[in-house]
């Protein structure tokens, strides 16, 4: 239903009931103008004119069956719609009460979201002396039912109200009230409001809190191509002013005033106006920017990353200072919600954004929060590097909702692919994802705490969904690196290792263990073990690091020792130990950020993983072994032919021919000394071999034709032609 109102098909309503409320003869007096004296069981779907309603959109018409036997092909039908109506017959009450029973339940279950119009039909049949007002016998059912749009009844005989059953089942599609406005509350929902608060930003082309008479007009060209006359300008601002003083202002027309026009707009029924507004700057039917105004899909391989640009990085520093109103910093609760008031909610209020990042005591989002603090000036922005991470369309939506006014695709860049990575020994990110592995009560959340600033708490909670925190770690060097820690319940490994992409989008893996218990340690190991494994197996093998937590806890006896022997038998660090009751963490995220960077080293390697790679060697050093001796079997046939032609004696020069004819012959023409010939290269020499100049020949004109040689021509002219060498005579 969300793209309906664009889609070149039109409006698909499907009306469904119990048998004999009036379906089919509703489509047909509808479709006909006329009331149908027969009337088959089932309809075919029946599209209505163009032109029968204003907006001109298609729309067609589906009949149902509630027969049992066509329970399935309903339940197709009722998915595939943009809005259903339900008809129930006006002298028939069990039919209404079935609605409730059965049809909106059923709705429900099937999960069809889309409008829906309770319509009664046989309003001619009703008995006169029923006194209840469709309010009142609508009114419980719309408060148990909210995705109710429309009620409304009609008689298809006498013809009444047959078009408005239609025309509201199109606009409900075309134009929803639910989006826009709360029903109970009599009031724009926040998410119109945010929309609209957006819309009245960009055309306050002065920046003064208000429209004024040419930015309302500006803004009347945009949404409806029809400028304002000065006379209809200062009507509305009488209307607003009279109504709501506050409205406007010596400027114009201020933002209170702008949101109340449009409450007004709604309540009239005019839900058109301002779903045109909405529409022409973007935003859909579930008032967010439709994808046209967002960046096409990222075409990039699994194992690559997105990461702001330093384009965006410095507009969010400044929106950071223009809402810091205080000066003092840090973005407090108020100020957050004002920053975000322009979208349809903030993204920092649900998960995996809540406390993801450090607050100060007073619950406000510090510059150290906001962005990725640190000496450089092109710090990134510690949440919104999370979120481009984790969601980047959705980073770059927000952007735009908070003013971004740049191509959105000039907002993000890709990274490396992590195996070119990997070749090269180096890593071009800036933000590195951590995965933190581990056995229930190894630490992990203790650490991500630790990580963000919060206290110690000796009280064990344990973690049952994913949890991400991200901080700035400062490096050597003075460079600023973002890292995000991704703590994975001991549980969710195992739901994770069947997918064969689970370590692509990670840079680095940590294990954690309870260096005091030997069973947590065994654990961590076979975790260790089963990620390195997945590693080989999908060709995304990670850095790992073993990190042995509770430092201020005795270790078992052999922890140390054993610890020792695994991250040396499988080519990783020692374990890290560390203590986050003590405060001591041993320079562990700053240890984890230079690992990440080095993406070619501390990859573990399973026995398994090194027997296969000991297997792949012996098969190409075999192959490698074949292919040589090939290749040296045929050098040297090629070097015993040459080496024998070398030894065979020199052809013996040609005796001058006698012709025999009566014409006396022409006097033999001796040629000169023959050159010296190259002959092919010697597989073992560094240069040609210089044959011996062969002895003059005798040549004659062209001999007639009682004769032939029967002599062949000399064997080192063979060779020049037969290798194409080059001939050097010498002088």
């Amino acid at each position: 239903m969300a793209n309906s109102a664009a889609a070149p098909g039109g409006v698909r309503i499907v009306v469904a009931g119990d048998r004999g409320t009036g379906k089919s003869s509703l489509i047909v007096t509808a479709a006909a103008d006329t009331f149908p004296t027969n009337v088959p069981p089932l309809l075919p779907p029946t599209r209505l004119p163009d032109d029968k309603y204003p907006d001109r959109i298609p729309v067609t018409i589906v009949d149902t069956s509630s027969s049992l036997e066509n329970r399935g092909k309903l339940a197709e039908e009722l998915k595939l719609a943009d809005a259903v109506v339900l008809t129930y017959a006006c002298d028939q009450p069990v039919t209404l009460d079935r609605l409730s029973t059965f049809w909106l339940p059923e709705l429900r279950r099937l999960e069809v979201k889309v409008p829906v119009l309770l319509v009664g039909c046989k309003l001619d049949l009703r008995d006169e002396q029923y006194k209840l007002s469709l309010e009142q016998v609508m009114s419980p059912i719309m408060q148990q039912f909210r995705e109710i749009e429309t009620c409304i009844e009609c008689s298809s005989i006498k013809h009444i109200q047959i078009r408005e059953v239609f025309y509201y089942a199109q606009k409900a599609v075309l134009h929803p009230t639910a989006p826009l406005f709360d029903q109970e509350a009599q009031t724009l929902k926040p998410r119109c409001v945010r929309a609209l608060k957006r819309i009245f930003i960009l055309c306050d082309q002065d920046r003064d809190g208000a429209l004024n008479d040419a930015e309302l007009n500006d803004f009347q060209v945009k949404c409806f191509n029809a400028p304002l006359q000065p006379y209809e300008i200062m009507r509305v601002k009488c209307v607003v002013q009279e109504q709501l003083p506050e409205g406007v202002n010596d400027h114009g027309l201020t933002l209170t005033g702008f949101l109340f026009l449009h409450a007004v707009f709604i309540e009239k029924g005019s839900l058109e106006t301002t779903w045109t507004v909405l529409r022409k700057f973007g935003y859909n039917n579930d008032i967010r920017l439709r994808d046209d105004q967002l960046p096409p899909p990222i075409d990039r391989a699994i194992d690559q990353s997105v990461e702001l640009t330093s384009e965006a990085v410095e507009f969010l520093k400044g929106i950071f200072l223009m809402f810091d109103i205080d000066g003092d910093g840090a973005l407090k609760p108020a100020e957050l919600e004002d920053l975000f008031s322009t979208a349809p909610e903030s993204p920092w209020d649900e998960a995996p954004y809540k406390d993801a990042a450090e607050k100060t005591a007073l619950g406000g989002l510090s510059l150290d929060g906001f962005l990725s603090a640190g000496k450089s000036i092109s710090e990134l922005l510690l949440l919104w590097a999370l979120m481009t991470l984790l969601d980047p369309i959705r980073s770059v939506e927000n952007l735009i909702y908070i003013g971004y006014a740049g191509d959105p695709s000039s907002a993000i860049h890709i990274t490396w692919k992590r195996h070119f990575a990997r070749r090269k020994q180096q890593s071009d990110r800036t933000v590195f994802q951590c995965l933190v592995l581990g056995p229930k009560k190894a630490g992990k959340s203790a650490l991500l705490n630790s990580f963000i600033g919060r206290p110690f708490s000796g009280i064990y909670t344990s973690t049952t969904d994913e949890r991400y925190t991200v901080n700035v770690v400062d490096q050597p060097g003075g460079t600023n690196k973002t890292l995000v820690l991704r703590e994975i319940p001991e549980d969710g490994v195992q739901k994770l290792l069947p997918k064969k992409d689970f370590l692509a989008a990670c840079d680095i893996a940590v294990f954690l263990h309870d260096s005091s218990d030997e069973s947590s340690w065994k654990r961590a190991t076979e975790l260790l073990v089963e990620v390195a494994s997945h590693g080989e197996a999908t060709g995304y093998e990670v850095p790992c690091l073993i990190v042995a937590a509770k430092d201020d806890l005795d270790p078992f006896p052999t922890g140390i020792h054993d610890s020792t022997r695994v991250s040396q038998d499988m080519g990783i660090d020692a374990p890290i130990p560390l203590s986050t009751k003590l405060e001591d963490f041993n320079n562990v995220f700053r240890r984890i950020v230079t690992a990440a960077e080095r993406p070619h080293l501390s990859i573990p390697e399973t026995e398994a993983g090194r027997s296969r790679k000991q297997y792949h060697k012996l098969i190409n050093r075999s192959l490698m072994f074949v292919s040589g001796e090939e290749q040296r079997g045929r050098g040297g046939e090629r070097e015993k032919e040459r080496r024998e032609e070398r030894r065979a004696p020199p052809v013996p020069p040609l005796p001058p021919i006698v012709v025999a004819s009566p014409i006396v012959a022409a006097a033999p023409i001796v040629a000169a000394a023959a050159p010296i010939v190259a002959a092919p290269r010697s597989p073992a020499s560094s240069g040609p071999i210089l044959m011996a100049p062969s002895p003059p020949v005798l040549l004659l004109p062209p001999p007639s034709s009682f004769f032939s040689f029967s002599s062949s021509p000399n064997s080192s002219q063979i060779r020049a032609s037969e290798f194409e060498l080059r001939i050097r005579v010498k002088k």
